[in-house]
């Protein structure tokens, strides 16, 4: 168990790396230029070439990737062009906005469709197992934005029960601040709700079919039983993978959510920050999404071992 967790540890630091070098080289290929965003359009020169150099952008690629990787490991991601704040303190206070919304719609799709998926496994073919398998393929065919538009037109405008747009945090007003997140919340639940159901019914589905449950069933055990003592724990490990996936996308992803219901969000930083030419908070937010990515799916391989002993085994 410690050698799987020490060498799933060794590969995520070259993997943080590459997306070091990835992320900085991909802003460097954006069209524009930072000092001329900074200076508008009235800029001489002689003021371009301070800022450049104030900027390290008058070194080459290699002195300046040092440069910038070097001040990321010490937690330092610049200072945004816009606004003038710190980038790290700046995409923390976003990702917590972010995290709220991911978390509580993951889990709560999680706790639903995990269950939903191992009955539809365990019924299949029958009228709980084409209900569920028909919900799921409706809600993975309609966009979040759209679902989130529809969600904002019955709830927020006809039946007014929530407020349209707008956030307030959770330390300023708890009650509002959940008025305010259950309508992105919902979005993303019922987006992922169908994905996660999918997995878990094939999950269950493969496992059923072994000669363990087999024999579960030649011992007299009820229907079950056999599915949840013995199915569900074997089923739960695939499917645990894919909830890890989709949270680490939803947080790097949920731009059109936020923009949807006006969030401020890391999405809706990275968008707002393309638009400005932003590109310190650009390459900021993209690498604290990566480096959370990544993360997360160390932390899911690190915990995958409870659910088959045979992977810490290895």
């Amino acid at each position: 168990m410690l050698r799987f967790a020490l060498n799933r540890i060794l590969m995520a630091i070259p993997t943080l790396l590459i997306v070091a070098v990835s992320v900085f080289v991909l802003i460097r290929l954006i069209p524009g230029d930072p000092a001329q965003i900074m200076l508008g359009d009235l800029a001489t020169p002689a003021s371009l070439e301070a800022v450049r150099r104030s900027l390290g952008l008058d070194q080459n690629i290699v002195v300046q990737f040092v440069i910038w990787f070097s001040h990321a490991l010490r937690g330092d991601l610049g200072t945004s062009i816009s606004t003038g704040q710190p980038v790290f303190g700046l995409v923390l206070e976003r990702f917590f906005v972010s995290a709220q919304i991911v978390v509580l719609s993951v889990a709560a799709a999680s706790l639903f469709a995990v269950p939903a998926g191992m009955i539809a496994a365990w019924r299949q073919n029958g009228l709980a197992d084409l209900g569920l398998v028909a919900a799921a393929t409706l809600l993975l065919s309609i966009p979040s934005f759209w679902l989130g538009l529809l969600l904002l037109m019955l709830f927020g405008l006809k039946l007014q029960w929530l407020p349209v747009v707008g956030y307030v945090s959770f330390s300023t007003d708890p009650y509002h601040a959940l008025l305010y997140l259950i309508m992105p919340v919902l979005t993303l639940f019922l987006t992922e709700m169908g994905v996660i159901l999918r997995m878990a019914r094939a999950a269950t589905l493969e496992v059923m079919g072994l000669d363990y449950i087999t024999h579960a069933r030649a011992k007299g055990l009820s229907e079950s039983a056999v599915l949840w003592r013995h199915a569900c724990k074997n089923a739960f490990g695939p499917t645990w993978t894919l909830i890890g996936l989709v949270l680490g996308n939803l947080l790097g992803g949920i731009a059109v959510v936020e923009t949807v219901f006006t969030i401020p969000g890391l999405g809706r930083l990275v968008v707002d920050a393309i638009f400005a030419r932003d590109y310190p908070v650009i390459q900021g937010c993209l690498l604290f999404i990566a480096i959370v990515y990544v993360l997360i799916n160390l932390v899911v391989d690190l915990l995958y071992p409870i659910f088959d002993p045979r992977v810490g085994a290895e």
